[in-house]
């Protein structure tokens, strides 16, 4: 039995990720940002998850820093924003107003769209 990323195209991206790139997770309602490469592994609402990706990412995914959105900690429950602080870990995430959050995705080398509908449920991995 194969382990790891099945997908092809999430493979070939982070195959491409060097030292200190960006990775967007985003949720389903992420703006498109068209000079990016995006992988839209969108099924139905809520499948897959930001968390399900990053989770199997991070086998394959060095995370030196994450950034998400400060507006994520007061538009969610403590329990889901405990979830994904404990997914990241032991990188702690740094929180920035959502606009700014926006203006770092140009630099990314691709962005996985899900089908997430938590409310800026939205990563930016740098690559350790």
């Amino acid at each position: 039995m194969q382990r790891g990323i099945l997908n092809p195209a999430i493979n070939s991206l982070l195959c491409r990720v060097r030292h200190t790139n960006l990775l967007v997770i985003s949720d389903r309602g992420f703006p498109f940002f068209p000079d990016i490469e995006t992988i839209d592994i969108t099924l139905v609402d809520g499948i897959p998850t930001v968390l399900e990706v990053l989770r199997a990412l991070k086998q394959n995914f060095s995370i030196g820093r994450a950034y998400m959105a400060l507006e994520f900690r007061t538009a969610n429950s403590p329990d889901v924003v405990e979830s994904f602080t404990a997914a990241l870990a032991p990188v702690e995430p740094d929180f920035e107003p959502h606009i700014q959050l926006k203006q770092r995705v140009p630099r990314a080398i691709g962005l996985i769209r899900t089908a997430d509908t938590i409310q800026y449920a939205n990563l930016i991995l740098e690559s350790a």
